[in-house]
């Protein structure tokens, strides 16, 4: 069966994502141009506006749209930003970032995901990006962001990631431990951090980032 996209792209902002307090109107027109099918795994292709997380391999999946849509607007980029992604997954979040911000630096463990989302993202015309194959817990980086999106959890905020914000920047980050996380906005405050709970849901780990297993007798 043949599916709308239009229809159901439309159908997606409006019934899904605007309903989750997502209501900030740069927000929403980047989901409501941006072709999310074509992001989407073939055999998903389909099911690309639902509300499901859809598999990308690697045991990793794609967001939800509404998790989608409340990380860029936690993030209130503006066009002057640059941003600093962890898991750059399908390319989607990426490619809204990019829309949003100045510049986009994408990181991923995965060489295949950094392939693909590549064409996606050359594909789609979208040229302000920087993707880099790589671990960021162990990335080697001297630059600061105005903005950093995690797109996977970590059971505690890496100091590293902290270092990468400039003052006054934001960090949209899920942390804690499955099946209860919590979403944060984290903002560089002088010399400390603010950190404002958002919403819980529960996602896949960050490779590395997950909990130590624990032992019992």
């Amino acid at each position: 069966m043949s599916v709308n996209f239009e229809q159901a792209r439309f159908a997606m902002v409006e019934q899904q994502v605007r309903p989750w307090d997502v209501l900030d109107p740069r927000v929403l027109d980047v989901l409501h141009v941006l072709q999310r099918e074509d992001f989407v795994d073939a055999e998903y292709r389909n099911l690309a506006y639902t509300d499901i997380a859809l598999p990308l391999g690697h045991d990793e999946v794609m967001m939800k749209p509404v998790l989608e849509g409340r990380l860029l607007q936690a993030l209130d980029l503006n066009s002057q930003d640059d941003v600093l992604e962890i898991g750059t997954g399908s390319g989607f979040v990426t490619a809204c970032l990019s829309h949003l911000a100045r510049e986009v630096v994408s990181l991923d463990i995965h060489a295949d995901f950094i392939e693909q989302a590549k064409e996606k993202l050359l594909a789609a015309g979208i040229r302000n990006v920087r993707l880099e194959c790589t671990d960021a817990l162990t990335w080697q980086n001297d630059r600061r962001f105005d903005a950093i999106a995690v797109t996977a959890a970590v059971t505690n905020i890496p100091e590293i990631f902290a270092q990468w914000l400039k003052p006054n920047g934001r960090m949209f980050i899920i942390r804690g431990l499955s099946p209860v996380q919590e979403a944060l906005r984290v903002t560089h405050r002088g010399e400390s951090l603010h950190e404002e709970s958002l919403f819980e849901t529960d996602v896949p780990y960050l490779h590395g980032a997950e909990p130590k297993p624990s032992f019992t007798l």
